[in-house]
């Protein structure tokens, strides 16, 4: 089986990818057609079912594992998959572990780094806080690291949620080492807490879609109201203290456009928006890069919508490892 990170244009494909999603359409003459989105641990494709009843097109559902022959061709500039023969695959025909994108990073070893970090706040509230979390209840735990960070974009993979929120903590300690002006216990606690609202927002692998709670509120509120949850549940929290927590999860995009309640109108905000854009922009550009391996280092990618610009790898980057 050909992974979907390695699959081309004009190629004849068979085997076995995770249902993500199907649903039935309609064409613009009223001729019925099913969208299907594949996926492995390299991504997502979309395919289509253009005679749904054929007989070579057995039952199945979305999250199903099935195998499958189909033409890869392009349309509106992305590679799209006619569904030709597909069937549910037998247990044994497939790995489970192919098709869940995961952190290239080990998940215990990334949770006892942010555990560091956790550490170095002195603030006992704020200290008291991160520990009702990250500490105490095993149950956030296990989905906080398990979780991705996105639907799409960027770090959309099990483990994606923490090792962004490890990036973002480590750069947003390394601002506080340069700029006294940051209140370190205050900008630790709201970068490892920034996206603690992504584990209700954004269900589970193989899924990994916008919960009713996440479509209706977003992660930013989601967030904003477990911090509040968690401050009035300690004796004396100070109540300044925890709008200026807040303030820094409600601002951590930075604009409205980007789904901010709030600007930035503390140092932390701005310094945590700043580490939190970073490692999402790297990140979407680790991605890219990732995604176009195959191409000679020298080849553009193509115009990308995220960057808004026509993108290539650096031309001596091999000199730089």
């Amino acid at each position: 089986m050909l992974f979907i990170q390695e699959l081309h244009e004009g190629m004849k494909i068979a085997g076995v990818y995770l249902v993500k999603s199907r649903t039935a359409a309609t064409t613009k003459n009223g001729k019925a057609y099913e969208n299907v989105v594949l996926m492995d641990k390299t991504g997502t494709i979309d395919a289509k079912i253009w005679e749904p009843d054929s007989p070579g097109i057995d039952d199945f559902d979305a999250l199903d594992y099935v195998d499958i022959v189909g033409d890869i061709s392009k349309y509106n500039g992305n590679l799209q998959l006619s569904l030709k023969r597909v069937r549910k695959a037998r247990e044994g025909e497939y790995e489970p572990a192919d098709y869940l994108p995961t952190s290239d990073m080990n998940p215990e070893e990334m949770y006892k780094a942010l555990m560091n970090f956790v550490e170095k706040v002195n603030n006992p509230y704020l200290q008291a806080l991160l520990s009702r979390y990250f500490i105490e209840d095993e149950a956030f735990i296990s989905r906080f690291k398990s979780a991705s960070a996105a639907k799409t974009i960027h770090h959309a993979f099990v483990g994606g949620l923490l090792q962004h929120t490890l990036y973002v903590t480590n750069m947003c300690y390394f601002f506080t080492k340069y700029y006294p002006i940051l209140n370190k216990d205050l900008l630790l606690t709201a970068a490892i807490c920034h996206d603690i609202g992504k584990v209700d927002e954004i269900s589970a692998f193989p899924l990994n879609d916008y919960t009713d709670e996440g479509q209706l509120l977003g992660h930013i509120m989601i967030g904003a109201e477990m911090i509040h949850d968690a401050a009035k549940e300690i004796p004396g929290f100070p109540s300044e203290l925890e709008a200026d927590l807040k303030h820094c999860i409600l601002a951590h995009h930075g604009e409205y456009e980007y789904g901010s309640p709030k600007k930035p109108a503390l140092a932390e905000a701005l310094a945590l928006n700043l580490a939190d854009n970073a490692d999402a922009r790297l990140e979407s550009m680790t991605e890219l890069f990732k995604a176009n391996a195959q191409k000679p280092r020298e080849e553009w990618f193509g115009f990308n919508r995220i960057f808004e610009s026509n993108i290539r790898k650096t031309g001596n980057i091999d000199e730089f490892k």
